[in-house]
């Protein structure tokens, strides 16, 4: 027996809980869990009594958190959403077959998805799931054993396994005159393309080529995918990732803008949560994975 029983709450009433605090409402809890609103409200009262704490206060129409029931909610959600995917690990068994990762929609196109017939090649036995996630979140409550993250080593309550640094290279369509330039400082004198995540890039890139100054505005895209593409149609000239810029300049859609590279902001990692340990399928991914960082 894990707990005593009397710390332990029914699932119904956990969900019934969480669902007022995230809609400030009973009526509406009711709503999306198809009960009636009495219903919802024994619920809460019944979890208060046998926790001997108030959760939830009445104001006006609203019912509102309490101290005591803040940081409650925060501990069931992140309890549930375990639940949910320890049922669903059960009902598929993902442990050893499946491996899903959340990734980054640049790398994971251009960089991992090429690789992957090697992995499924020496794994036959693993599926692979992949699913476009642009910023960290929390790994534990969520669907993913892994993901892909960008940046320094700041995502909390994860393992590392470094993959590569990010270099970038200034891109163009062919017909740009001049192109490659010699002078990095005549790249200033066309459009320079933004990435949304990445507002210091070509700042970056300019001190790093030894050329100060600040670059002038241009337009703003969320994803490297799209701004290729603005580069490939003559709309400006785009600082890329090199593993983003090459198929384009093998293809010839995309020729160099300058041929001076250099860092980026950060490296690119994959993570997965240190409270449990890896699935068997994560491992095998692993070892995998650290031969192919060094053949970039």
């Amino acid at each position: 027996m894990i707990a005593p029983r009397r710390y332990l709450p029914s699932v119904s009433a956990l969900v019934a809980f969480e669902a007022c605090a995230r809609l400030g409402s009973a009526t509406r809890a009711a709503t999306e869990l198809s009960l009636t609103q009495s219903a919802i409200s024994r619920q809460i009262k019944a979890l208060e009594t046998q926790l001997g704490a108030q959760l939830m206060s009445r104001q006006g129409r609203q019912l509102v958190l309490t101290q005591a029931g803040t940081e409650y909610v925060r501990e069931v959600r992140e309890v549930l959403g375990r639940l949910a995917q320890a049922s669903i690990n059960a009902a598929t068994e993902r442990q050893s077959g499946e491996l899903t990762l959340a990734i980054l929609p640049a790398f994971g196109m251009h960089w991992l998805a090429p690789r992957l017939s090697d992995f499924s090649a020496a794994h036959p036995e693993i599926t692979v799931n992949l699913s476009t996630r642009l910023r960290p979140f929390s790994l534990g409550p969520s669907p993913f054993d892994a993901a892909i993250h960008f940046g320094h080593e700041d995502w909390p309550g994860v393992h590392y396994l470094p993959l590569m640094p990010e270099i970038v290279v200034p891109v163009c369509a062919p017909d740009l005159p001049g192109a490659p330039f010699e002078d990095a400082g005549a790249l200033l004198s066309h459009p320079l393309l933004h990435l949304e995540t990445r507002p210091r890039a070509w700042a970056r890139w300019f001190d790093g080529v030894g050329h100060g100054g600040e670059p002038p505005q241009g337009m703003v895209f969320d994803q490297f995918a799209t701004m290729a593409q603005a580069a490939v149609h003559g709309l400006g000239i785009a600082l890329l990732p090199t593993f983003v810029a090459d198929p384009y300049l093998k293809g010839g859609q995309l020729t160099l803008a300058s041929d001076k590279t250099n860092e980026s902001i950060g490296s690119y990692f994959l993570v997965w949560p240190d409270d449990r340990p890896p699935p068997a399928a994560l491992v095998a991914f692993c070892d995998w994975l650290r031969p192919q960082t060094q053949d970039r």
